[in-house]
């Protein structure tokens, strides 16, 4: 049940919203299928279609997409590699460490398993996964972490690990994006469709950011004072108190799709292609864009 007061022009959320963000279409639980709809890329065909999260991986400093087909390198030069060619619908992802990363999704070609992989975790750079939890039942479409602390957006409901096994279940929402914190893991931001919401304990309540934008994507840089975030018409804002206050940075062309932030590196996948700025969102150049 979604709770608002009037004070202030303030949304308080308990917790909670009403439904599943618009396009959070998931599998049926249990199904096993392979994601195949005979017209993805195969061998050195790599695109990046559908980009449903971007993020730095402080090995090598190397930018990863998780896509509608696989996860994908993006080299400083632009150039794709899907790795272990694996040809598989990342739906969720985010990195956590070194080689470290956490996604979601659907199975590909010749897999075989539950319709939704629940949360999967590599410590290989993604070259081999395995099910922490909720296999058949998650299919994660928001997905951040940050000193240990996982939240996860599938099914309409926000829920909260500390380990990614046991989760706690806050309730439904409306998010398109969620982001950690990663000097505070109990602070989280929602994107939501009554505006930016802010969470300090964990997702337990949420407070409507005041005077903030409308805004589909957002990230936190690792000093946890940077953020960005991006409409839904590809204006770029930026903030440097933690998301409390914002100011318009730039744009990017078309409609955004995923957002990572390290520093004033802020890369934006829009339509295909990704996008990358060095001073904090203000100016961007291409990094790649699709044939």
């Amino acid at each position: 049940m979604l709770l608002s007061a009037a004070a202030a022009g303030a949304l308080i959320l308990a917790g909670c919203g009403t439904d599943a963000a618009a396009g959070d279409q998931s599998a049926s639980d249990g199904e096993a299928h392979s994601h195949d709809d005979g017209t993805h890329p195969h061998g050195d065909d790599v695109t990046l279609e559908h980009v449903h999260g971007l993020g730095i991986d402080p090995a090598d400093d190397t930018l990863y997409a998780g896509t509608h087909y696989g996860l994908v390198r993006i080299s400083p030069d632009g150039e794709l590699t899907r790795i272990a060619d694996r040809v598989q619908d990342f739906m969720g992802f985010t990195v956590v460490g070194p080689e470290h990363y956490l996604a979601s999704g659907h199975p590909g070609a010749g897999q075989d398993g539950p319709g939704n992989l629940g949360l999967i975790e590599t410590t290989d750079g993604g070259q081999t996964w395995e099910t922490l939890s909720l296999a058949g039942d998650a299919d994660f479409h928001a997905l951040d972490a940050a000193d240990g602390v996982i939240y996860g957006y599938s099914g309409g409901r926000l829920l909260v690990s500390e380990d990614g096994v046991d989760w706690a279940d806050r309730g439904e929402m409306r998010i398109a994006d969620l982001a950690a914190d990663p000097t505070d893991p109990q602070r989280v931001l929602a994107t939501t469709e009554a505006g930016l919401v802010l969470s300090e304990d964990a997702g337990k309540n949420f407070t409507a950011v005041p005077d903030a934008p409308l805004l589909v994507l957002a990230d936190f840089a690792p000093d946890g004072d940077s953020t960005v975030g991006v409409a839904p018409d590809g204006t770029v804002y930026g903030s440097t108190d933690g998301g409390l206050t914002w100011a318009e940075r730039g744009t990017v062309d078309g409609a955004p799709e995923a957002l990572t932030v390290d520093g004033d590196e802020v890369y934006v996948a829009v339509g295909g292609a990704v996008l990358a700025s060095t001073d904090g969102g203000a100016t961007f150049t291409e990094l790649y864009r699709g044939r």
